[in-house]
Order: C-alpha cells, then sequence, then structure tokens
C-alpha cells in the first residue's frame, strides 16, 4: 500500500484520491460530471481513460486544471522509450494528442517487433 505522501502512479489513482480529499461521494462526482457512476468508477480504478471532456469535466469539478492533474501523475518509466518520453514531456501537444502519438508509436513498434520475429527483415528495408 502507497503511503499518502508518495505521488499517484496514475491518472485514476490521483482522480480518486482528489475526490476522497474533496469528500465528494463517486455518485456525486459522477453526477455532477454527467457521466454513469460505473464509469467513473472504471477510471478510478484505470480500467479506461478518460476522454479529453470528461477529465476536463472532472477536473472543474475538483477545482484543478485538467493540465495539473496530468502533470501531478508520475509517469511510468520503466522501459519508456525516449520517443515516448519526449512525447509525454511536449507542452505543445494536447492530452489527446500524445495519446493519439503515443498509440500510433505503439503501434508501429509492434508491428516491427512482430516482423523482426517472423525474419521479416529490418524497418529499415521496408522504408526504401
Amino acid at each position: 500500500m502507497k503511503q499518502d505522501d508518495e505521488r499517484p502512479t496514475t491518472l485514476g489513482e490521483l482522480i480518486r484520491r482528489q475526490r476522497e480529499l474533496a469528500e465528494l461521494p463517486m455518485r456525486q462526482l459522477a453526477s455532477m460530471v454527467g457521466i454513469s457512476n460505473p464509469y467513473l468508477s472504471q477510471i478510478e480504478r484505470n480500467l479506461r481513460a478518460p476522454s479529453d471532456r470528461v477529465l476536463h469535466a472532472i477536473a472543474e469539478q475538483l477545482h484543478v486544471s485538467a493540465d495539473a492533474l496530468v502533470s501531478q501523475v508520475t509517469p511510468e518509466t520503466d522501459g519508456e522509450s525516449a520517443v515516448t518520453k519526449a512525447l509525454r514531456e511536449d507542452p505543445d501537444l494536447t492530452n489527446a494528442q500524445r495519446r493519439s502519438l503515443e498509440e500510433m508509436y505503439e503501434a508501429f513498434r509492434e508491428v516491427t517487433v512482430a516482423k523482426r520475429r517472423r525474419g521479416g527483415g529490418s524497418p529499415i528495408s521496408d522504408a526504401e
């Protein structure tokens, strides 16, 4: 179990902690945001990522900015590539842009790794 003075490692964990600090029951915050209680529960348990609209609505009800919520989360750096790290640190990207670029990058990497495992050659030869 984490100590209270440790930074949350996930967005869902941070949202839950902020909701609890505000002494808001999950049902009440979900209602205030305009989402279902199960959806908020899934967000807090990191089973679903909130859309930008939902993230901004949650942040507004918790009296913080969405960017402040995201910036407080400790990124998981185990095995994190330099590209992923750069995307997460780029202040000129929105959260949605970051997620999209990270997803595309990871999809490209998965294809390349799978191709290497099958003996399909190097990614450089594919680009030519």
